[in-house]
């Protein structure tokens, strides 16, 4: 049996190597393997419950696997400790859910957060990088207002003009679409895109909105009952013939993909 000693080495960016996690007896992930490359976007699917979430916890070190393995930046992190695991999250950021913005400071100190300690900048390049991510965001008339004033749409835009600062290696998506309505959903998906094309920077992403998978996807893993059901390119998805995976496309159907430009 291979030992969990920490001595795998990958040549993808992220990789997950028969993981299995359970919460109590409650399986959430199942045998999961898959992997994404450099500068790729993996977009995950599947309908709640599936463990869509909890494999980005796995990645940032926040959760450990009963069994198998993750390696990101092509290093084992399955035991990795708290203190290790620390400089992964200086290369690899989320953008979660809820946004998780700072309520005390304003969307441009969201923003300046992870430059607080960058030695290797001036104020002055702090607040051009500041104005950069708010305008490419496009979250400029915003940036003296507190979280609280803001759209759910506006906070995650902000959220990931937070995460871009930082100057990741790779940006984990939690959901960016979800709670909000279709057409800042839309909207939302174009900013990821832009960025996607601009920067080259590895990306996860978490949703069940097919639009939005398609429009990002280099590859797709699709978990269903917490194992991987497919693994591989958009077009194979869309091929597919298990019947859930079809159920699954359909409920997009009926909703037309909005096209927001800027």
């Amino acid at each position: 049996m291979e030992g969990r000693q920490g001595r795998n080495v990958s040549d993808h960016y992220i990789e997950f190597r028969n993981v299995t996690k359970a919460f109590d007896d409650h399986v959430v992930l199942d045998d999961v393997s898959f992997f994404v490359d450099r500068g790729e976007t993996c977009v995950i699917l599947g309908r709640s419950g599936v463990g869509k979430s909890v494999a980005l916890k796995h990645i940032l070190g926040f959760l450990h696997p009963d069994s198998g393995h993750v390696l990101v930046g092509g290093q084992d992190i399955t035991d990795w400790t708290e203190d290790q695991l620390t400089e992964i999250r200086r290369h690899v950021t989320m953008v979660f859910q809820s946004g998780a913005l700072f309520d005390s400071l304003s969307v441009a100190q969201n923003i300046a957060f992870p430059l607080e300690n960058r030695a290797d900048l001036t104020d002055e390049q702090k607040d051009a990088r500041v104005a950069e991510l708010a305008e490419m965001l496009e979250v400029t008339d915003v940036a003296d207002k507190l979280p609280s004033e803001l759209s759910t749409g506006m906070k995650r835009a902000v959220a990931i003009a937070r995460a871009l600062a930082q100057d990741p290696e790779a940006i984990l998506y939690d959901e960016p679409t979800t709670m909000v309505d279709p057409l800042m959903a839309a909207h939302t998906g174009n900013l990821i895109l832009r960025l996607k094309e601009k920067f080259h920077k590895t990306s996860v992403v978490v949703t069940h909105d097919t639009h939005l998978a398609k429009k990002l996807a280099d590859h797709v893993v699709f978990l269903h009952e917490c194992r991987v059901a497919y693994f591989g390119p958009w077009a194979g998805f869309e091929a597919a013939p298990q019947p859930f995976i079809r159920n699954f496309r359909r409920q997009d159907e009926l909703i037309p993909e909005l096209d927001v430009t800027s």
